[in-house]
């Protein structure tokens, strides 16, 4: 069997005790390197602070392995239990060879049956009831011969040491009696046990688990603070940090069931959907991508979409598996159900050219199987693929006939059935929202653009009525410099020469885009501007343009005044290259433009001088003029321009390397040229679209406003776009099904048809009986799961929430409930737990509050110098355990503390910043064009996920690739993490945006005050006084820095471009506490759930 990388497999959860270093070796670009080092220095310092003070109290973190589990103490030799102290040694020793699979196994001997084992072989029995000296299984395995001994050396299943053997001895002695697999028995009917703390029990969880630490003499661990417990809340439920505020009144809130109320708060916040679905979505091994080399974009966000939404409603987890393993088969299915039974459409689909699909559509049924299995049963269903499990009582045959459920769908290795969803439905919210300020922003773009488009009518009205006649005289711009002799430069590396006749000469060989930004150096009134482009020997095939042709594409024409971007009403030009008309330069879309070219090549037209007329919609009054200079990058507004101090003109090239206007001249005029009325009047249909309300547009109405309000507002294009409706790939069945055989070998190619077709059925050790029938379907076996009368559903269950709260579960092995897993800690508080979960309707939200508001939940997570020997991995639950967060919550911890994070729900994915050659190496290129607006700022669960590359991000902090099903992350702790915090250009900006809240919510506050704010944003406490001196001193150190000229650079290095941090006063001050923030998120603290 197979797990995907990155998943745990059947390996204990160990401790790990390390310091996290955050010294950067690997530099950012541009960032000094005086900060860095001085940053990744506190970083440690306040770690090592941290720990110094834990060590005195026992503190350290856990959040990876740590060697092999102490045994729990005893107080009284108990009986020997077969479940808890033997099926383990056979299983781990012998079943291999003498257990169910009977085509591996030897000398036709079977120890996983009582019966089969005290049977006389003709010379003796393995196991002789109550006399271990007569029982060869003594004998065997205690045998100096090493031809005689068992397991055989060659076995390398280890000789058994002297404890396994007294052990074997006792059990014998006491009877040999076995016992059915804990996880197979029915659940048990527990009634908490007594406990004499009973001040310590809020609800009936604590007294199981009082009751064993009570019989061992330990005491339980107190309460956590207000503040840990608030955050522990927060990225338990909802992964993200606590507001400020909100814990100042959690720890201010004196009433008796202060706990509780938030604890409800929380549970009914839109956010813990996303939290847990994450959680799920792993175990459905969600991605946007088929996967395999190729590794092509899928559509798989309404499923996720559908996910959030489940589990915030608290849709109940029968009908939620129902609807996953056979949504698409329910009487009336509704979208919604068919929706969610793309559970199973997550498999890989293979694109490479001659792969065989009947070879991949097996493969996915395979992969169908064993998620299954691991998810709602916890067993290893893929150890009986190609021969009867070793070690649990699944036969090849059963596996099989699990098999024939999936084995009858329409997709083969392609993407099969699809239903259309459209943004926001599967979260009943209609399209996917914006938040209010954007909202009432695209409100009032809208008036304006309407405004815009009745002045225009006015315009094209007037010209009707006014004379073709009209006179117009143009005035040539007169360019000029301080000094003549300097060219004028522009945005790009072309350079502009100004040439005696006034007109100007681009000059060199730019290689890329340019942008013409010029001021215009007149006074009066302008109507309309005239763009004359020149021939010139000196430009390619004598131009105009600098292409090797000679050719040119302007994107944009427009003006800026007084900062404001202006756009002519109409263009007109004496030629254009087909596809490429002059309107194109003023349509507010940088993927078309106005071109010269034609397709018969003629070098006359081509190759000569032409001119295109700008016609403004209203004229623009100048008022005093100016020189032409390069000093322009003023941020383009969106309000009416109320008077003139200064006009520039861009000529904008943003589509072709190197296709620039080569040499040009411009000429205004106060009196438009005659157009005629059609060229001005505003479309019809977009005027018709506007007056459509916003929620009742049809699609192609939607799409002619947002192009128009692009085209208008350049503001709107850094927006996030409205996503368009997704085809979802979805379970879909033939009309007939398809025969499934037993593959000898797993191998598809060999079905054994000599045993007949296998009709779907379920396990005969998992009650209820589901006895093979032909006809069975998946909702079969979506009902046989979530019975009553089956046990594992409900303990997987519930172990597996138990282990998000504990780090591990009270079965540690939690996708393994077979006999090489491990047994449970607390056997009858789980037996519990599952019968709440279905005594209370299946309520998920039900079980996650009876966990939380427990005691045993709320300790504090502090190290005890006194369980360092009883229970050194904390499996009696003395205290909490310190658990490092998930890749996906490091990144929305940061984003809820800089201040920047985009609460939206749902919706495609979406692509922040990322390291440059994450594609270098894959066979097919990805696109990512990091994304800007909100989008670049989603939590990171909507990150795109490419199963051949990763986000860096995701790798580095353990998250699965999602070839396979994953139930259990991996946890480490290593350098890599600590430098991709420090070195990552999006954690950078985060740290940048925490430090701009600092400045925004406390605009006069003192060094000291904005140091407690940021750590109270970070890590939801006040710093300790080692902690604020340190930060205090780094900042003096950092001010002291930039006051040098070189410091000035450094300081300048840390802003970085950053609209937020560039608007405020005092750079250097910003800058600092860049530094710091990005020093206090690279802490333990910061991405340590305590």
């Amino acid at each position: 069997m197979s797990f995907s990388s990155g998943c745990r497999k059947s390996v204990p959860d160990h401790l790990i005790v390390k310091l996290r270093a955050s010294v950067s070796v690997l530099r950012p670009r541009a960032l000094p390197p005086f900060t860095r080092v001085s940053s990744a220095l506190v970083a440690i310092v306040l770690v090592i602070a941290g720990w110094a003070t834990a060590a005195k109290s026992g503190h350290a973190a856990e959040s990876g392995d740590a060697g092999e589990p102490a045994e729990l103490g005893e107080t009284r030799v108990a009986a020997v239990g077969f479940n808890r102290d033997v099926r383990p040694i056979l299983s781990d020793r012998c079943f291999y060879c003498h257990g169910p699979d009977e085509k591996n196994r030897e000398a036709g001997l079977r120890l996983d049956i009582r019966e089969a084992a005290l049977e006389d072989r003709g010379g003796g029995a393995a196991i002789v009831a109550g006399d271990p000296d007569a029982s060869l299984l003594i004998e065997r395995v205690t045998d100096p011969d090493e031809s005689m001994v068992m397991p055989p050396p060659e076995s390398k299943h280890g000789r058994l040491s002297d404890e396994e053997v007294q052990t074997f001895r006792r059990w014998i002695a006491e009877g040999a009696e076995y016992e059915a697999h804990w996880a197979l028995v029915p659940l048990g009917e527990f009634d908490p046990p007594v406990v004499r703390q009973s001040d310590r029990v809020a609800n009936p969880i604590d007294q199981f688990v009082l009751a064993k630490l009570e019989s061992l003499g330990i005491e339980p661990s107190q309460e956590a603070d207000r503040a840990t417990l608030i955050r522990r809340l927060s990225l338990d439920l909802l992964g993200i940090l606590p507001d400020p505020q909100r814990v100042a009144a959690f720890e201010a809130d004196g009433r008796p069931d202060a706990y509780e109320r938030l604890v409800d708060e929380l549970l009914a916040s839109p956010y813990f959907g996303e939290r847990w679905a994450r959680h799920w979505l792993d175990q459905a091994r969600y991605a946007d991508s088929n996967g395999y080399s190729i590794d092509g974009q899928r559509a798989m966000w309404p499923y996720r979409d559908w996910v959030i939404r489940a589990i915030q409603d608290d849709m109940p987890f029968d009908r939620f598996t129902v609807e996953q393993l056979a949504g698409d088969l329910l009487p009336g299915a509704t979208k919604d159900q068919q929706v969610a039974s793309a559970f199973h459409r997550n498999t890989l689909i293979n694109q490479e050219g001659g792969s065989d699909p009947e070879q991949f559509r097996h493969e996915a049924v395979v992969d169908r199987v064993n998620t299954t299995g691991a998810v709602w049963l916890g067993l290893t269903l893929g150890c009986a693929q190609c021969h009867t499990h070793k070690f649990d009582p699944i036969s090849d045959r059963e596996y099989y006939q699990l098999f024939a459920f999936f084995n009858s769908g329409t997709d083969i290795n392609s993407v099969g059935a699809t239903v259309p969803v459209s943004p926001g439905e599967m979260l009943g919210i209609g399209p996917a929202p914006i938040d209010d300020q954007r909202a009432a922003r695209r409100t009032e773009l809208e008036g304006r653009l309407r405004e815009r488009l009745a002045e225009q009518q006015r315009v094209a009205e007037a010209a009707t009525a006014a004379s073709e006649s009209v006179e117009v005289t143009w005035t040539q711009v007169a360019w000029a410099t301080d000094d003549p002799s300097e060219p004028l430069r522009v945005d790009g590396d072309a350079v502009l020469e100004r040439q005696p006749d006034g007109s100007l000469l681009v000059v060199g060989t730019p290689s890329g885009n340019a942008t013409y930004r010029l001021r215009l150096p007149i006074s009066g009134k302008v109507a309309a501007i005239r763009l004359r482009v020149l021939a010139d020997d000196r430009l390619p095939k004598r131009g105009p343009g600098t292409a090797s042709n000679g050719n040119f594409v302007l994107t944009a024409v427009q003006l800026v005044v007084d900062g404001e971007v202006i756009r002519p009403l109409a263009a007109l030009a004496d030629h254009a290259q087909p596809g490429y008309p002059v309107a194109a330069a003023i349509d507010g879309d940088p993927k078309t433009g106005w071109a010269i070219n034609i397709e018969s090549g003629s070098k006359a037209v081509m190759n000569a001088d032409h001119e295109a007329t700008f016609v403004l919609s209203t004229p623009i009054e100048l008022a005093g003029d100016a020189d032409a200079t390069d000093d322009s990058d003023a941020a383009a507004r969106d309000s009416e321009p109320a008077g003139a101090r200064e006009v520039w003109i861009e000529l904008k090239h943003e589509l072709n390397q190197n296709y620039l206007v080569g040499r040009f001249a411009i000429d205004t005029a106060e009196q438009a040229p005659p157009v005629a009325a059609e060229t001005l009047l505003p479309d019809a249909e977009l005027v018709r679209a506007l007056g459509v309300p916003a929620g009742r547009r049809a699609a192609a109405d939607k799409k002619r406003v947002d192009d128009a309000l692009k085209a208008a507002f350049p503001e709107v294009r850094d927006w996030p776009a409205t996503p368009a409706d997704a085809r979802v790939m979805v379970m879909a069945e033939r009309d007939q099904p398809r025969p499934t055989f037993v593959s000898i070998r797993g191998d598809f190619l060999r079905p054994d048809e000599s045993i007949g077709a296998v009709s779907p059925g379920g396990l005969a050790a998992v009650a209820p009986t589901l006895e093979p029938e032909a006809g069975r379907n998946r909702l079969d076996l979506a009902e046989w799961l979530v019975d009553r009368d089956n046990p594992l559903t409900p303990r997987v269950t519930v172990n597996r929430v138990w282990m998000r709260y504990f780090g591990r579960g009270l079965v540690e092995t939690e996708e393994d409930f077979g006999t090489q897993g491990t047994p449970p800690t607390h056997p009858e508080l789980l037996d519990w737990l599952a019968r709440q979960l279905q005594g209370r309707g299946w309520s998920m939200k039900s079980l996650h509050r009876l966990i939380v508001t427990s005691s045993t939940y709320r300790q504090a997570s502090r190290h005890r110098a006194d369980l360092l020997e009883i229970d050194a991995n904390n499996r009696l639950l003395a205290r909490q355990n310190r658990l490092r967060v998930e890749a996906e919550i490091v990144r929305d911890a940061a984003l809820s503390a800089s201040g920047r994070w985009a609460a939206m729900i749902g919706g495609p994915g979406v692509q922040p910043p990322q390291p440059d050659g994450v594609y270098a190496f894959t066979q097919n290129v990805k696109s990512w064009k990091a994304d800007t607006g909100t989008n670049r700022y989603r939590r990171g669960m909507y990150t795109e996920f490419f199963r051949s590359a990763p986000h860096p991000l995701f790798t580095t902090f353990d998250t699965p690739d999602f070839q396979t099903v994953c139930t259990r992350r991996n946890r480490s702790n290593t350098p890599l993490q600590a430098l991709t915090i420090a070195n990552d250009e999006a954690f950078i900006e985060l740290a940048r945006g925490l430090a701009a809240r600092l400045f925004r919510e406390l605009p006069d506050a003192t060094v000291t005050e904005r140091l407690v704010h940021a750590f109270r944003l970070a890590v939801s406490r006040q710093p300790s006084e080692v902690e604020l001196e340190i930060l205090v001193d780094h900042h003096r150190r950092l001010i002291e820095n930039f006051a040098t000229p070189e410091g000035e650079n450094e300081a300048s290095a840390w802003l970085a471009g950053d609209p937020q941090v560039l608007s405020l006063d005092q750079p250097a001050e910003v800058a600092a506490f860049i530094s710091i923030s990005r020093t206090i998120i690279n802490t333990d603290n910061f991405i340590t759930r305590e």
